[in-house]
């Protein structure tokens, strides 16, 4: 008897059913699935004349195209994620962002386009890569009569096997273990979102995409899963997150791509991003000098004046430049401070930019 497929999550149908052997050579072992010693990949290997080489892109992804009808849900996007990093996929409802994710897991296919994992075609390949894929899509369902333990036991049979110490490790890492000999029916919506993370990290994946992943839990809850993702990436994991909480992956993520209809509209480091509207917050008691000072300076096209201040478009390094043109002037600042704008505020701009 087979088990029922876990909705929102993906298993691929022949791993799922066992009608292929998943224990090819080169694929982690996860039969010894122990607190810290989850398999992990090395990030450099050696190329045939003995040179250092770096892993490919876990995920590359080149002009895809999908179509629903006369809608288009992604127009050409190109998608790069690097082994081991945390990487935020941002944007409102119908940007894109959603559709993308299911190409990269299979469950839908491009009308143009290429994906690759891992280095090798999804298109190709599909059966063999996605076991080496967790995730969690959308709210997971399992069978509502069995304990979170026994569903995870059950998904565990059908699957490359994590083993009985694998499956308590994984309920340990959600913090479900206390509730883990309830039915699965009996959960509130955060716990059944618990147990969905812990079957995709269950078989140690080297690719975890996470859609929504901290979706009805509690703050303490939300909190334990945002400290689980960096100890993922740390053990060598490359995670996906797509999330519409951006002070979440303001948090937690290396890079981002910010979707707009149906387009990349910004992808880069976090940081970047944020700091791309960077200005210099300038306060200074000759306020009405130094504005008709900077005007005339090259900081004078970007400068505006806001509730006492005066705003100097350009990152923090650009300080010292203007305290001295300020200083030279015989106007000194009480206060000359770099402003950064957060990454809500550079999604909203991003994103209205994306949609015109």
């Amino acid at each position: 008897m087979f088990p029922p497929l876990v909705t929102g999550m993906l298993t691929p149908i022949e791993s799922l059913l066992g009608l292929r052997d998943r224990s090819a050579a080169g694929r982690p072992s996860h039969q010894s699935f122990r607190e810290g010693n989850m398999p992990a990949a090395s990030g450099v290997g050696l190329s045939n004349n003995g040179a250092l080489e770096r892993d490919a892109p876990v995920v590359e992804a080149r002009g895809l195209v999908k179509h629903y009808g006369t809608t288009v849900a992604v127009a050409g996007v190109d998608l790069v994620v690097e082994k081991g990093s945390v990487f935020g996929v941002l944007g409102p409802n119908g940007s894109g962002k959603s559709t993308t994710v299911r190409l990269l897991l299979g469950l839908v296919r491009p009308d143009r386009g290429t994906i690759q994992l891992f280095g090798e075609p999804l298109s190709k390949r599909g059966a063999d890569l996605l076991p080496r894929v967790g995730s969690v899509v959308e709210t997971p369902s399992f069978v509502p009569y069995l304990s979170g333990r026994d569903n995870l036991r059950l998904m565990d049979r059908y699957t490359p096997r994590a083993g009985e110490a694998g499956v308590e490790q994984a309920l340990r890492r959600v913090h479900l273990e206390d509730a883990a000999h309830r039915r699965f029916k009996t959960y509130s919506l955060g716990m059944k979102q618990r147990l969905g993370i812990a079957f995709a990290i269950l078989r140690g994946p080297e690719l975890i995409i996470l859609d929504e992943p901290t979706n009805g839990l509690d703050p303490q809850g939300t909190r334990e899963v945002r400290e689980l993702i960096p100890q993922l990436a740390a053990e060598g994991r490359t995670i996906v997150l797509c999330s519409h909480l951006l002070h979440e992956v303001e948090q937690v993520c290396d890079r981002v791509a910010i979707f707009g209809a149906g387009r990349i509209v910004a992808e880069g480091r976090t940081a970047d991003i944020i700091a791309r509207r960077a200005e210099l917050e300038v306060r200074i008691p000759e306020i009405d000098a130094a504005e008709l000072a900077l005007r005339e300076s090259p900081w004078g096209q970007s400068l505006r004046r806001e509730d006492g201040a005066l705003y100097v478009s350009g990152p923090g390094s650009e300080g010292r430049s203007v305290n001295r043109f300020l200083v030279e002037r015989g106007l000194f600042a009480d206060v000359l401070r770099p402003v950064h704008q957060s990454l809500e505020e550079a999604f909203f701009e991003l994103t209205a930019e994306g949609a015109t």
